[in-house]
């Protein structure tokens, strides 16, 4: 798989693809079928199965000063578009120039000049270019005029007719409904990152922790959850098991927000690795106790529900 920053950079032999078009955040069982479907069509008549998204996030470029919201920031959102085995993303810089683009200059110098698309797919509601004036039935009617092919994909629901979208997934993780979060994303929620050195006051109750900062990432409901780690440059590793806390600490009076998490059985040290960490079960929110003693027995009870869930 190639990556490109750059329209200029791209070969000509990535060009004349199939191109899946969206901001992909969280790349979830909806941006899939919009994914899946450039891959059906470039496999029929054998081009490149491309994915163009943007980066950053336009919600990112208007307000930011909006609290984190995003569900796989640019590495995880790569990654999870990498897994489907795409041959060629494109990620554009949303700047003020972009922002700035009539929607039909972005046809013509972006999809047309710039990647050569021979079938251009989208989801139903996809919308671009300046003030968001472009829309499906653009692309259509421009398709026909520039010849490249469009589908418009439709919207992906669950059983109850609920539309797979981003804005509920989040509405789910802050509510601590981690399980109907799933059910959409098609995989458990995640939280990439590095893990970072700590005031190790976990280790001095005998509970270490591996802290990863939140990031960019939509804050969960804070509280405690079951969690499996995996580590990100070592896949064949074998996958950690555990508890961990996503909050400020209130019991230590902590004011940095955090994923920290206790693993099982694990003596190593996790200092510097990448870990994609799975929130699998919330157990319970997060609370401040009267003294640190307090808080390690239940710890003790929290690591019981985790051991137990993986029995």
């Amino acid at each position: 798989m190639k990556i490109y920053r750059h329209l200029p950079d791209i070969l000509t032999r990535d060009k004349l693809g199939a191109v899946a078009i969206g901001n992909f955040d969280g790349v979830h069982l909806g941006h899939k079928r919009v994914i899946k479907e450039a891959g059906d069509v470039a496999r029929i008549i054998n081009i490149p199965w491309t994915v163009l998204t943007f980066e950053p996030h336009p919600r990112e470029f208007f307000r930011n000063n909006l609290p984190p919201f995003r569900l796989t920031p640019f590495r995880a959102k790569v990654q999870r578009i990498k897994e489907l085995g795409v041959d060629v993303i494109v990620v554009l810089k949303f700047d003020l120039q972009l922002c700035h683009c009539e929607a039909e200059a972005f046809i013509k110098h972006v999809l047309v000049d710039g990647l050569a698309a021979r079938h251009v797919i989208a989801g139903y509601d996809f919308h671009f270019g300046h003030k968001r004036k472009g829309d499906c039935s653009m692309l259509l009617q421009f398709g026909k005029k520039l010849g490249y092919d469009f589908t418009a994909v439709s919207a992906a629901s669950d059983d109850g007719g609920g539309i797979y979208a981003s804005t509920k997934i989040r509405e789910l993780l802050q509510e601590g409904d981690i399980v109907r979060a799933r059910k959409i994303l098609g995989r458990p929620f995640s939280i990439s990152g590095i893990v970072k050195s700590g005031a190790r006051l976990g280790r001095k109750i005998g509970y270490p922790t591996a802290n990863i900062s939140l990031g960019s990432y939509v804050r969960p409901r804070f509280g405690i959850y079951v969690v499996r780690a995996f580590f990100e440059l070592n896949p064949d590793l074998p996958p950690l098991q555990g508890v961990a806390n996503i909050g400020t600490r209130p019991t230590v009076n902590g004011k940095q927000e955090l994923l920290e998490s206790f693993f099982f059985d694990f003596k190593g040290d996790l200092y510097g690795q990448r870990l994609n960490i799975e929130l699998l079960k919330f157990i319970r929110p997060e609370e401040k106790f009267p003294d640190v003693k307090a808080m390690a027995s239940q710890i003790a009870k929290d690591c019981e529900v985790g051991r137990a869930y993986f029995q």
